[in-house]
């Protein structure tokens, strides 16, 4: 991420540093994640020293300190997806990208993480990709909703 857009993300939140944490969201949404170089000038600018955002920024699940994937897909554990076939559609999701949860793969296409529930059991095993649900999943299904992302 350029400095010059770190700057207008700051400048667009006043430039205070009561809004550190939004700053910080704003600079992981659009960037996947944040850079030492982004939350150095962060720092900077808002005369917060480096310690305290980088407690922040490893305090909340919500940012990375390292680079993520485009989409983020989320593949439900929960007792429910996992007695209607949860592991399977993890499986297919490693094969068809080559990693496994908690990783990014290189070309910084996809970032896979597991999670206990995602609160909508009824349409178990579900895959989210990017927020979007998918329900009712079957590997084939898993397979052909991943193709769907460029």
């Amino acid at each position: 991420m350029e400095i010059e857009r770190v700057d207008q993300i700051i400048e667009k939140h006043h430039g205070e540093a009561i809004n550190l944490l939004q700053i910080m969201l704003d600079i992981q949404s659009e960037n996947n994640w944040l850079s030492k170089q982004a939350l150095a000038r962060v720092s900077e600018k808002l005369s917060v020293p480096m310690t305290r955002i980088q407690h922040i920024a490893t305090f909340y699940k919500a940012f990375s300190l390292v680079p993520k994937g485009r989409h983020k897909v989320h593949i439900c554990m929960g007792t429910a997806c996992h007695v209607r076939g949860a592991t399977r559609i993890l499986d297919t999701v490693e094969e068809a990208t080559g990693i496994k949860p908690g990783e990014t793969d290189l070309d910084l296409k996809f970032s896979l993480e597991t999670v206990n529930c995602l609160g909508c059991c009824a349409l178990g095993p579900v895959m989210e990709v990017d927020g979007k649900v998918h329900g009712k999943m079957s590997p084939v299904k898993a397979s052909k909703a991943l193709k769907t992302y460029e």
